[in-house]
């Protein structure tokens, strides 16, 4: 991109905080109750625009705001989900064992990028590639049950697994 459209797509998006980020914010402190959260997501909103083709944020302004902004906010939820369990399971552990501070964070993180993968699953597709992957059951297990086929677990188990390529892999 040269330095000339560079500024153009800043004032761009300069144009469009100040024409919606009170009604960004105020959309956001309605879905997470709290007013900091809701800035904070708002703020992230507009980087992930300045990342973003702003054509087509131009053209539907508060459509693409409010689906970026969702998308941050599901990852929020998502996060603080993850981090309470997290938290939960570390409280049950002797203090001895704990892992460091930092050990913790890059924990939460990948579990909850995992999360954001096997997200975009079907349900059946994620129920069978969570029994076989965490809970360690056989095809013909899975296949008893959830009352279906072995072929059947194995082309949900495919596509699991080719889902969880395409995400890592592009």
């Amino acid at each position: 991109m040269s330095s000339s459209s560079d500024v153009m797509k800043g004032q761009a998006v300069e144009d469009l905080y100040r024409v919606h980020h009170r009604w960004l914010v105020t959309l956001l402190r309605r879905k997470t109750g709290n007013v900091d959260q809701a800035a904070d997501l708002a703020h992230d909103t507009f980087e992930r625009v300045l990342r973003d083709d702003i054509r087509a944020i131009i053209a539907a302004p508060r459509a693409c705001l409010t689906n970026i902004a969702r998308t941050l906010t599901i990852g929020h939820f998502r996060r603080a989900a993850v981090e309470a369990a997290y938290c939960e399971v570390l409280a049950r552990q002797p203090v001895d064992v704990a892992p460091s501070p930092e050990e913790q964070a890059l924990v939460v993180e990948a579990v909850t990028a995992v999360c954001a993968v096997l997200d975009g699953l079907s349900v059946h597709v994620h129920r069978v590639f969570m029994l076989a992957q965490v809970q360690g059951l056989s095809q013909p297990e899975i296949a008893r049950e959830l009352g279906i086929s072995t072929n059947a677990v194995q082309k949900a188990l495919s596509k699991a697994l080719q889902h969880c390529y395409l995400a890592i892999y592009g």
